[in-house]
């Protein structure tokens, strides 16, 4: 009997915990590049894949009423950017990494008591860590400028801070626009610039099991 409570318990805690909270997949198309280093930076058209769960923060009844939300995210990102050399022999340096990244957002609906809206806002810190690096430099080029790039050192692990606003388009779709500023070096031996990651993003979020509750 004892055994048998303590299953029921478990399915019970597992069920109001599936109803408590989405789930559901990320993308987005961005543009990125880094701050304060290479000649005449042109950016980076990149992609961003993940996964997020929303859990309300506030009481959410058969409505969906819930107007505040923490939501975790993690993705794949491609970022780095392209930059134009002066000299024309040079052409386009290429600095393309590719990042697994965290996010944890607050999300805000706008709301009028319980009667919810569709805009909301959403911030909060992003850390991420390098799983690719590409680069694809002139050799002539990098004789040339790297005492000035300081940019030899490439560091893995960033952190920094990403905020937006969106549009919830159907009970499943939400689209939004995003943007990420780091704070920490992506060139930590460039000690005359803050070379920090930033991109501006447009994507979509998909819900895997939105319900009323």
């Amino acid at each position: 009997m004892k055994k048998i409570s303590t299953v029921l318990a478990i399915f019970f805690a597992l069920t109001i915990g599936a109803q408590s909270f989405k789930y559901g997949v990320t993308g987005n198309v961005h543009r990125g590049s880094i701050v304060g280093v290479h000649d005449r930076s042109v950016g980076k058209y990149g992609g961003g894949l993940g996964v997020f769960a929303e859990i309300p923060l506030v009481e959410n009844d058969v409505f969906d009423s819930a107007w505040l939300y923490i939501v975790p995210q993690i993705e794949y990102s491609m970022q780095g950017e392209n930059a134009k050399v002066k000299v024309d022999r040079f052409g386009v340096q290429k600095y393309h990494y590719d990042y697994a990244a965290m996010q944890v957002y607050l999300k805000w609906f706008f709301h009028k008591g319980n009667m919810k809206r569709d805009v909301f806002l959403f911030a909060g810190p992003r850390i991420e860590y390098m799983v690719r690096q590409k680069e694809t430099v002139d050799p002539a080029y990098d004789v040339i400028h790297y005492k000035l790039n300081l940019d030899d050192e490439v560091n893995k692990f960033g952190y920094g801070v990403s905020f937006g606003a969106g549009l919830k388009i159907t009970r499943q779709w939400s689209a939004f626009l995003r943007y990420d500023r780091g704070f920490s070096k992506v060139y930590p031996n460039n000690d005359r610039n803050n070379t920090y990651n930033r991109l501006i993003a447009l994507g979509v979020n998909y819900y895997l099991n939105e319900n009323w509750w």
